[in-house]
């Protein structure tokens, strides 16, 4: 009997430190410590009242003030100042007071798992060596170009292997075999911001432990994923990831590089060094990078990495699966980006299916909503697809004066006076194209860009970023970071060709356009089945968007405000990570912003319309790694971290500088370092009921 019975001390201590609250059904704190006698001593008591249970209703988040000079700390560090309110379907409320919990710094020397201790965030070659110095193309020492590059050696010497300053895409999972109290996060980290592009990539499993009666999370081990398995040959750029529902990360390889050199993305050159530190030669092929990649976590801490080379090739932030577990929406984040659209054959399985881009049929602009018509690209199994990028009669590229050519495309950035090549646009400026005959899926896959400008796509977005699902309400969600150049309505750039243009034709104003800002966009898309393609053909999902419309707009300022704010500080700006709750009701937005001098993540309730600044990053950082489980193990959870903090924007004025420069340098390695964390809870009373 004793064995069952609960002191106040220890129900206190039950409830203490929880990262947020669960949200399901609930016992009140006050029902266990009624049971406890409601003595203030360890003498147990016999339970005179039972348990109450009270279910869950509703949430909502009271934002956090913008941080400023007069507490520069605040703007320094990751900070949370917002409370999130639960409601219970007793009328009850319970208040939380948010913070933020880091698991590590990258460059940190932890736990590796299996044993040993190994660099968080560090970099790997080929071989599995740990890569020390950076190479340039032709192997010579690299000259760094980043805004730390003066502290960068230092620091890396000090952890004996050269590590990400830019954490971003992120999972959080549970695993049927896991040792007890055992979870695991996926991070991804995107880049170097001294050697951009010039390194392959590292993505890490952390073995975490969650404290069974608080939900606190902490770390056990860290794994460097093999990316080079599987003929993958490593990571390139990887921006945001998700959690696919069958349990994988899903990655990205974002700017991925042109086999033209033309601009569509990453140069030549940045590929030849990744190469040189990759493999210790310049060889690598353009066609390796651009794809989807997946990984899978074992019990045991380590992981397996695959790629899809079937889902196409264009600048992914990265991709959503919808419920059906076969429909993929992808945002392009890129100046004259698509919206895209791949179609599994099978659910679960995304190594074999179909991808479309979006044409607008109808204006999309701040007040109207654009109809979609689905353009059909191609039909194709990675495994297809993996056999054209190693037929180097097809992807070889060869010269003939101001024309590029392989055995896709003929590309050209002068006009050639040549009817047989067509104009498009590409990444904000003008390009010919001409498509060798019988190459539409290699077309279609490999030189996706290019190919869906050709064949009429509405390629006009300017940075088309992450992307979520509302699954109640079928409708997704995308982040737009800005109409600054082929967004901007009647722009040179804000052009696409009409649908089955003949060779030669023109390209003409697109109906999707929004007026200039430097702010950005949330936009909204409806979901719905029954759609055909453009070439008549049925669509083989129930989630296929069918419209898009504003759903949240940023506002850029007339003049920077007294700290250099250019955007306003209480709307978004330029927002990137996009992130839906279900139960929450709750849109989470993470800014990528050069407007604000703190970028914000924020809390968009879909129902009442209420936008609250959750977190601020430190100054000069982006919001990255966004992610959010509502239940794990009956605990609810929200990842968030940052890139290259102390990177001010061209407007921050010196005062905000010299007043956190010095704690930014202390608090992540004068600069070359950044957090992996997530956001926590601690009730301010642990009362769930009304007494």
């Amino acid at each position: 009997m004793a064995q069952n019975l609960l002191s106040r001390r220890k129900a206190l201590q039950l409830f203490s430190g929880a990262p947020l609250l669960p949200l399901g059904s609930v016992v009140s704190a006050s029902s266990l410590l009624a049971a406890c006698g409601g003595g203030d001593d360890d003498t147990p008591t016999t339970p005179t009242t039972p348990p109450v249970t009270k279910n869950y209703v509703s949430a909502s988040f009271t934002a956090m003030a913008a941080p400023s000079l007069s507490s520069p700390t605040g703007m320094a560090t990751m900070a949370v100042g917002s409370t999130l309110t639960v409601n219970f379907d007793d009328k009850s409320q319970q208040a939380y007071t948010l913070g933020y919990a880091t698991f590590f710094n990258t460059g940190d020397s932890v736990e590796k798992t299996g044993g040993g201790k190994i660099v968080a965030g560090g970099y790997f070659d080929a071989n599995g060596n740990p890569i020390t110095t950076v190479k340039a193309a032709d192997g010579s020492a690299a000259t760094l170009d980043g805004y730390s590059k003066a502290n960068a050696p230092t620091e890396w010497t000090k952890a004996g292997q050269v590590f990400s300053d830019c954490v971003d895409g992120s999972s959080l999972l549970s695993l049927s075999g896991a040792p007890a109290n055992t979870v695991y996060a996926v991070v991804q980290f995107e880049y170097n911001s001294n050697a951009y592009g010039k390194l392959p990539s590292p993505i890490a499993v952390l073995a975490l432990n969650q404290d069974s009666s608080t939900g606190k999370l902490t770390l056990k081990s860290y794994h460097n994923v093999n990316t080079f398995a599987n003929e993958s040959h490593g990571l390139w750029i990887p921006c945001g990831g998700s959690l696919s529902p069958w349990g994988t990360h899903l990655s990205s390889e974002e700017y991925h590089p042109d086999a033209f050199d033309q601009g569509d993305n990453q140069s030549l050159s940045t590929l030849k060094a990744f190469s040189q530190n990759a493999f210790g030669n310049p060889d690598a092929n353009p066609y390796w990078y651009g794809h989807l990649p997946e990984v899978t976590v074992k019990a045991d801490g380590t992981a397996d990495f695959r790629k899809y080379f079937n889902l196409g090739r264009y600048s992914r932030e990265l991709v959503q699966v919808f419920p059906d577990q076969k429909t993929v929406l992808g945002g392009d984040d890129s100046n004259n980006g698509g919206l895209f659209l791949f179609i599994a054959d099978k659910a679960g399985d995304l190594s074999s299916g179909t991808l479309y881009v979006a044409k607008y049929t109808t204006a999309l602009n701040e007040t109207s909503a654009g109809k979609i018509q689905w353009i059909k690209l191609g039909k194709a199994t990675s495994d297809e697809i993996k056999t054209l990028i190693n037929t180097s009669a097809l992807t070889t590229v060869t010269t003939n004066g101001s024309i590029k050519e392989n055995g896709i495309f003929a590309s050209t950035t002068s006009n050639p006076s040549d009817a047989s090549f067509t104009e498009i646009k590409l990444n904000g400026k003008s390009a010919w194209v001409k498509l060798k005959a019988g190459q539409e899926k290699a077309a279609a896959f490999l030189e996706t860009h290019r190919y869906a400008a050709l064949k009429g796509g509405s390629l006009v977005f300017n940075k088309l970023e992450g992307t979520t699902v509302n699954a109640k309400d079928k409708m997704a969600y995308s982040a737009v970071s800005g109409s600054t150049s082929s967004l901007v309505a009647g722009s040179t750039h804000n052009k696409e060709l009409p649908l089955n243009a003949a060779a030669g034709a023109t390209p003409v104003a697109s109906l999707a356009g929004f007026a200039s800002s430097t702010a950005g966009y949330v936009l909204q898309h409806k979901l719905g089945g029954g759609q055909k393609d453009d070439t008549g053909a049925s669509m083989d999902s129930e989630w296929v968007p069918t419209e898009t419309s504003l759903l949240i707009a940023g506002e850029q300022l007339a003049a920077p405000d007294a700290i250099g704010n250019t955007d306003a500080q209480d709307k978004i700006s330029q927002p990137d990570n996009l992130k839906y709750s279900e139960k929450l009701r709750t849109l989470f937005i993470g800014e990528d912003s050069g407007q604000h001098v703190n970028n914000y993540m924020w809390g968009y309730n879909v129902d009442t319309k209420s936008l609250a600044r959750v977190l601020s990053c430190p100054a000069g950082a982006e919001s990255t790694g966004l992610h959010g489980v509502e239940d794990l193990n009956g605990w609810t959870y929200i990842l968030s971290s940052f890139q290259h903090a102390g990177e001010y924007t061209s407007k921050t004025v010196q005062a905000v500088k010299d007043a956190v420069d010095t704690e930014i340098n202390k608090n992540y390695k004068n600069k070359v370092a950044a957090s992996v964390g997530y956001i926590t809870a601690t009730p301010s009373q642990i009362k769930l009921s009304a007494k």
